[in-house]
């Protein structure tokens, strides 16, 4: 079965939708800028960067701005919409190729699309690429989504949403789980309203932490 991280998929999704989710940043990107702005983040790294909405969107507000996608065919979309950040066409499970000494990463909507041991070998290379004292600020699909439970059951709460697309839902607990490593220094849940494709207007219920590295 091919994967949601799969560089065919992604490059097919493009390559038929182009900007799929428009130029302007989510709710998400707006929320997640201010509480960077609080901690004076200067290098930012944005994995599963896309087409470079949210690349612009930090980069424009002078942050240092590195993205990590593995479509070809948004890399090149991104290079013309946002000239200023610095992309790697690559996968995020192979993060070590990439720069290091990261101040904070931003990451919309990536890490539900892997299945549990690449979720978090992609956490541990966010880790290691972080300076201590990072900061993380990511956001998932919770069990709330109107699409939780459909499709084949490939893992505990990970279906097969669409095909060769696993999407895993995040309670409250798992995505606490998943980031153990860190400091918790919130959660909560964002609405984000969409329209795009054949489903038309839309909206996902979207759990989102943000935490720091801890330094042992």
């Amino acid at each position: 079965m091919e994967l949601k991280g799969n560089k065919t998929y992604w490059n097919n999704r493009y390559l038929k939708e182009g900007e799929i989710w428009g130029v302007s940043p989510s709710k998400s990107a707006i929320y997640c800028l201010e509480l960077f702005n609080k901690n004076k983040i200067k290098k930012l790294l944005i994995p599963g960067s896309g087409y470079g909405r949210h690349t612009k969107f930090f980069s424009e507000n002078k942050y240092w701005v590195i993205g990590i996608e593995i479509s070809d065919i948004a890399i090149e979309i991104a290079r013309k919409i946002d000239p200023k950040t610095k992309f790697y066409n690559g996968s995020v499970m192979e993060m070590e190729k990439f720069e290091t000494n990261i101040d904070a990463i931003f990451c919309f909507n990536t890490l539900h699309l892997f299945l549990r041991d690449a979720r978090f070998l992609f956490l541990k290379n966010c880790f290691n690429h972080l300076n201590n004292n990072g900061l993380v600020f990511f956001t998932v699909f919770s069990e709330k989504e109107s699409s939780f439970g459909k499709g084949k059951e490939l893992e505990i709460n990970t279906f097969e949403s669409k095909p060769g697309r696993p999407t895993h839902y995040f309670t409250e607990n798992d995505l606490i789980d998943h980031f153990k490593e860190y400091k918790i220094i919130e959660t909560g849940i964002i609405e984000e309203a969409e329209n795009h494709g054949s489903g038309g207007p839309h909206k996902h219920i979207l759990r989102y932490v943000f935490g720091q590295k801890l330094v042992y």
